[in-house]
């Protein structure tokens, strides 16, 4: 979908919870992986990207448009959701009934359990990416979410900004830092990491440390 698209479901959204559920079903499983990479518990991931879409409902007629994807404003909700998880050390939803009963449709309901079992399976067959995860948590929750939204969502530099209301050069700076702790930590030398993971290689974790004009987007 092109931006110019989205920006008329965005309006049209506004008005009716129908078109709200179409960016639901495009969005969703990006949000929930984003989740699920940040906490590792697929429960958990699904708790907050429901409360993100829930929080992303009740608020879209305040949603402006700014020329980019709503994708950047909903990350930045469920990033926010995930900071108050990390910051309480638990975390207490709404429901994902309750997007329901505000009248939103979404493509197939059923998808939300399987999704579930998918993720367990696909955590337990990548112990290298859960290694990696851990020594991410060593590290302040600033470099985390600028780590994790580089090379996990792939995201440029400009989109991450946005999604945490920071500067470009702020973002770039948070990230040079959080990679030199980062391969402090591992104590290992420079390597690429890998196309499905971003973060972590088959052999075990490996962050991209390269120079920061590389970083452009």
């Amino acid at each position: 979908m092109d931006l110019e698209k989205e920006k008329d479901l965005v309006e049209l959204a506004k008005e009716d919870n129908h078109y709200f559920g179409l960016l639901f079903d495009k969005y969703y499983p990006a949000i929930f992986n984003y989740c699920l990479k940040r906490t590792s518990d697929p429960t958990l991931a699904q708790d907050i990207t429901a409360e993100t879409f829930y929080k992303a409902l009740v608020n879209i007629h305040k949603f402006k448009w700014r020329g980019i994807s709503i994708s950047s404003w909903f990350y930045k909700i469920a990033t926010n959701e995930i900071r108050v998880y990390f910051r309480k050390g638990k975390y207490k939803p709404e429901s994902l009934d309750v997007l329901f009963e505000r009248g939103l449709e979404v493509a197939d309901q059923n998808h939300f359990t399987q999704e579930i079992i998918a993720a367990e399976l696909k955590l337990e067959r990548h112990k290298d990416y859960l290694a990696a995860k851990d020594m991410l948590a060593e590290l302040p929750i600033k470099y985390q979410e600028v780590i994790y939204l580089r090379f996990g969502e792939d995201k440029k530099i400009s989109e991450i900004a946005t999604i945490l209301g920071k500067k470009q050069g702020t973002v770039k700076s948070l990230l040079s830092r959080g990679l030199s702790r980062l391969r402090q930590e591992v104590n290992q030398p420079k390597t690429q990491p890998s196309a499905a993971m971003g973060i972590v290689t088959t052999e075990g974790p490996a962050i991209l440390v390269k120079p920061m004009e590389q970083y452009e987007d």
